[in-house]
């Protein structure tokens, strides 16, 4: 059962040639009928995912992967084909995203997991775990713009892994945080997926990718370049990159 699926997906965006102009230069062009530069950040993208699958997903910076990311956890929709996603999902996009800087870090965990989906009652029974896995207990109370960077990974990447999704996305956060939290995050990972659920991971560490996922998907200016088991996309990949270096 695929709970994922990309089916000729495109995702276009307008840049101007000439980068900011002047209200003027805007009106001579709209009178002359010159149009803005289109820039495709996913072309005719299809791909699926199964059930308790893991897929990586590597490509350049601006390849398209942060935009599969985002539609893939329903924050942007394609201009073209169809995504369908089947599951209930936890995205770690951007650090700290769903989190509000004024508000203490017991308030974030209640704002973040009720944006999951999750009950009041569900988040009361998950909540001592959340800030257990967390480590970062006796700042709870404290404002979130007091933490550092890697608490508020810590804290972010806890909501989701204990709120108990079917489909978790992870977008490059892992690097943030020290070296024991980030094995504590594996560890978590690897029992996530023996529990049968679906992970959906970029990167830049290819050996992060290889240990975390079955499957990758190499993305290059937004088309799909390859597809397959992920110690064969990521080595050819890392030669491209080799190669071009």
């Amino acid at each position: 059962m695929n709970v994922i699926e990309f089916s000729n997906v495109s995702k276009c965006y307008h840049r101007r040639a000439a980068g900011k102009m002047l209200l003027r230069n805007h009106l001579t062009q709209w009178v002359r009928g010159r149009r803005e530069e289109p820039f495709f950040a996913l072309k005719r993208v299809s791909f699926a995912v199964e059930k308790g699958e893991s897929l990586g997903v590597v490509g350049r910076n601006g390849a398209g992967k942060s935009t599969l990311m985002g539609m893939v956890a329903g924050l942007s929709r394609p201009d073209e084909g169809t995504v369908t996603v089947n599951g209930q999902l936890a995205a770690l996009l951007e650090l700290g995203s769903g989190f509000h800087s004024d508000l203490t870090g017991r308030e974030n965990v209640r704002l973040n997991a009720s944006l999951l989906g999750l009950s009041r009652k569900r988040t009361d029974a998950a909540f001592e775990t959340i800030v257990d896995f967390s480590g970062i207990g006796e700042f709870i109370d404290e404002p979130l713009r007091t933490y550092s960077s890697g608490m508020v990974m810590r804290l972010a990447f806890s909501v989701a892994v204990n709120t108990e999704p079917e489909i978790l996305l992870i977008d490059e956060v892992l690097a943030v945080g020290d070296v024991a939290f980030q094995a504590k995050c594996a560890d978590r990972i690897h029992e996530f997926r023996r529990a049968g659920k679906t992970l959906v991971c970029v990167s830049h560490n290819p050996k992060t990718l290889e240990t975390l996922c079955d499957r990758a998907i190499w993305l290059d200016h937004g088309e799909l370049v390859s597809s397959g088991a992920a110690r064969n996309v990521l080595a050819a990949y890392g030669g491209q990159l080799t190669a071009t270096a």
